[in-house]
């Protein structure tokens, strides 16, 4: 069973082999590194942005994107077991564990990492999004204001039940990701309410700007999607929304 690893951003140069081992029914696991704007100093040409786009659209495709060492071993051996195209997007930088070595990730699922009765929204996020995700919601908890925080590390397929029970519990959805905002981990959000279910107030943080060469926490601020832009936008969507 192959497995071949590469910079993100350079998955684009083999776009065509890709969807042609799709059409060919061929199993194959790739693996992008150094994705998003969080390597920092490398910059743009070097930063995967498109890439979580471009595999959701391969056919039959399974995109994973883990936050931490152990949900990352955990994903890379589990690809093993499923078939077409599957894609795991990597981070360079080093990240807090969030997760046990026993915890299990089913693919199609997601982890709740706060939950409350009182959430007034959810924030979605992904890889390096997720701890950022946890940091805003210290600072809103601080500030009296609880969010549930889900880390979506299955991108497709989504978990869709999850979603919605979210949306219905807090009427509010907030995503983010390292990643520009199209095709990628908004959408996949989004695709879960397209069954004809009324639409949950959606907000969707991302990468609009062509980044520059600066360190990680620069560029996660200076994109938008760091832990003190999560919950500015909280704290807009919370005084805004009609919380049910």
């Amino acid at each position: 069973m192959p497995y071949a690893s590469t910079f993100a951003a350079f998955l684009t140069r083999a776009y065509d082999f890709i969807r042609m081992a799709a059409v060919s029914g061929a199993g194959i696991n790739l693996v992008g590194s150094h994705a998003g704007v969080s390597i920092g100093q490398d910059g743009p040409s070097q930063m995967g942005l498109e890439d979580l786009a471009m595999m959701r659209a391969v056919h039959g495709s399974t995109v994973l994107y883990p936050c931490d060492a152990h949900q990352t071993a955990r994903l890379v051996a589990m690809m093993a077991d499923l078939d077409g195209v599957r894609y795991l997007r990597t981070s360079r930088g080093d990240a807090p564990v969030v997760y046990g070595a026993d915890d299990e990730f089913p693919v199609g699922g997601s982890k709740v990492l706060r939950f409350s009765s009182r959430d007034r929204l959810t924030v979605v996020a992904a890889g390096v999004t997720v701890q950022e995700a946890l940091a805003a919601a210290d600072m809103l908890d601080r500030e009296g204001v609880q969010v549930r925080v889900i880390d979506l590390y299955s991108v497709k397929p989504v978990d869709v039940e999850t979603l919605r029970q979210a949306a219905e519990d807090t009427g509010c959805l907030l995503t983010v990701e390292d990643h520009h905002p199209e095709g990628g981990l908004g959408d996949a959000v989004l695709d879960a309410f397209l069954d004809g279910r009324p639409v949950p107030r959606l907000v969707r943080l991302a990468v609009r700007t062509m980044p520059g060469s600066a360190s990680p926490a620069e560029q996660l601020h200076a994109a938008g999607i760091d832990a003190e832009s999560i919950a500015v936008a909280a704290r807009l969507l919370v005084e805004t929304a009609v919380v049910r």
